[in-house]
């Protein structure tokens, strides 16, 4: 066996639910082999989750800023309890952060985006070397800053002969991998929501006593107004030709309360609203399938990820809107659907570390492929320069 690197990758999504943490052994040799080690996940405790949902539209300078020590020490808490539970040396920390806002190219404001979660703190916190802040070298050379998870993706399942990968977090977003590997053929770009309109929806017809739509079994009991879906479908970013991003500015909480109103106002019933908003991720999935893959390529496998993975009635839709795919989630590859995005994140600090790209330009619209983040020395970072020099 050559050279292998251990780290913890952290991932905090869209939907501001909690931190996903995984400690992966990457072994670059051969076929590269990523082993998760230990996978936890650490939800928000409700005052935390709504400081972070209010800072999206709410919040000071003054705020913002002690929230991303806040938010940093969280982060390095989650690192600590996984390094206690270790029995190796950890390399790294590879952490994307919490996204407070994110504007794309392509609109008339200034490209641009901020995580929170301050990674020095991290790196004081756990004495361990901290690579951060992954997609704003992305922005710089003239990408979207998304999707950065396709280059993991390429790597993970590039053997698998055409797949298509669908992580379904707050924002759904697809890589697609050609059987022949050739990275500029690589497809990848958020289609639309993932669970952000559903569980918006669900916390307001609870009034606050639910988050999400446990195994879509709110969608499970509803009737999808297909009328007003294909109203919602309309909106022009549906239209947009890849590479493209979103986010909760364009499907936060004003859009579902618009939503919801003019839902309401056309005779929806609670139950209806949240199978139309599930029906609405489906939908947005399956057309941008048909637009932008099938068409002109071979798959043999969607592997979706994410928390909406878990969402029965989604996937069950899903499966049926595309009766021609074979849909399966990462377990059917032996890589926790939670766990997927952070090990990703552990890619991309790996290679930083290397010195080795970690955006694919034909995803993210970027002018070139560039290393990505910052990195932030810990205690062990002579000691690492020895590793990545041998």
């Amino acid at each position: 066996m050559g050279k292998t690197y251990t780290g913890i990758g952290l991932m905090s999504g869209t939907s501001a639910d909690g931190i996903d943490v995984a400690l992966v052994e990457i072994d670059p040799e051969a076929s590269f082999l990523v082993q998760v080690l230990t996978f936890e996940r650490i939800d928000f405790q409700p005052h935390l989750k709504k400081q972070i949902l209010a800072s999206f539209n709410e919040y000071t300078a003054k705020e913002l800023c002690q929230l991303n020590f806040i938010l940093g020490e969280e982060l390095a808490k989650a690192v600590n309890l996984v390094k206690a539970k270790a029995n190796c040396p950890i390399d790294f920390v590879a952490s994307h952060g919490q996204t407070i806002y994110h504007i794309p190219p392509g609109t008339e404001q200034i490209p641009s985006t901020l995580q929170l979660g301050e990674p020095c703190v991290i790196a004081e916190r756990t004495g361990l070397t901290v690579l951060a802040d992954f997609r704003t070298r992305d922005m710089a050379a003239g990408g979207q800053g998304a999707p950065l998870v396709p280059l993991a993706d390429y790597l993970l399942f590039g053997n698998l002969d055409g797949v298509i990968t669908q992580n379904i977090g707050g924002i759904a977003n697809l890589t697609f991998i050609p059987s022949d590997l050739e990275q500029e053929k690589i497809i990848a770009f958020d289609t639309g929501p993932g669970n952000m309109v559903i569980d918006e929806v669900v916390r307001t017809i609870s009034l606050g006593k639910k988050e999400f739509d446990k195994d879509g079994e709110l969608a499970s009991l509803g009737r999808v107004s297909r009328d007003y879906l294909e109203g919602l479908l309309k909106l022009r970013y549906f239209r947009l030709d890849p590479p493209k991003t979103t986010g909760r500015e364009l499907f936060g909480k004003e859009y579902t309360k618009e939503f919801i109103t003019r839902g309401r106002k056309i005779g929806l019933l609670d139950n209806d609203l949240v199978a139309t908003a599930t029906a609405l991720t489906v939908e947005s999935i399956a057309r941008a399938y048909e637009k932008e893959i099938l068409p002109n390529n071979k798959v043999k496998y969607v592997i979706l990820g994410g928390g909406g993975s878990y969402n029965l009635t989604l996937k069950k839709w899903l499966q049926e809107r595309l009766p021609q795919l074979k849909i399966v989630t990462h377990e059917y590859f032996g890589l926790s659907s939670d766990a997927k995005e952070a090990v990703a994140f552990a890619i991309l600090g790996w290679r930083t570390l290397l010195n080795q790209t970690g955006n694919i330009a034909s995803a993210t619209g970027a002018k070139h492929n560039v290393v990505l983040g910052k990195i932030i020395p810990g205690d062990n970072w002579t000691q690492l320069l020895r590793k990545i020099a041998i």
